[in-house]
């Protein structure tokens, strides 16, 4: 089971990492995780690399999304490069979940978003 934060709506009890993190180690089993959905951390935290660094232990599985907008890396204010870098230097092994739109059309659109990846990789 994974606990996601999220910011559709400033009413929902779950919307910050350390709310998240704090409710996974009162239950304390392996089975409760984290969701930790970049997109929605950035609209409503911000800090995404020391955030992410405070509740690490119980990170299971990353979304990604830019922002505004919500479409692949490169198309928003969320500097990828140093987000993939840092879970890199991390060790992380988890799934990266693309949650994201496209942000072009068609062939080119695909095309735009696979350089965006690349772009972003940090190795």
């Amino acid at each position: 089971m994974v606990l996601e934060p999220l910011s559709d709506n400033p009413d929902l009890f779950l919307r910050y990492s350390d709310q998240t993190y704090e409710i996974c180690r009162a239950v304390g089993s392996p089975a409760c995780k984290i969701l930790y959905d970049i997109y929605h951390m950035q609209r409503n935290e911000g800090n995404l690399i020391a955030n992410m660094d405070k509740c690490w232990e119980e990170i299971a599985y990353i979304q990604i999304g830019d922002n505004p907008g919500r479409k692949e890396p490169g198309t928003g204010e969320i500097n990828y490069r140093n987000v993939f870098r840092h879970l890199h230097r991390k060790g992380y092994q988890g799934i990266l979940g693309m949650e994201h739109g496209i942000a072009g059309e068609g062939k080119e659109g695909e095309l735009a978003l696979i350089k965006a990846y690349r772009e972003a990789d940090a190795f």
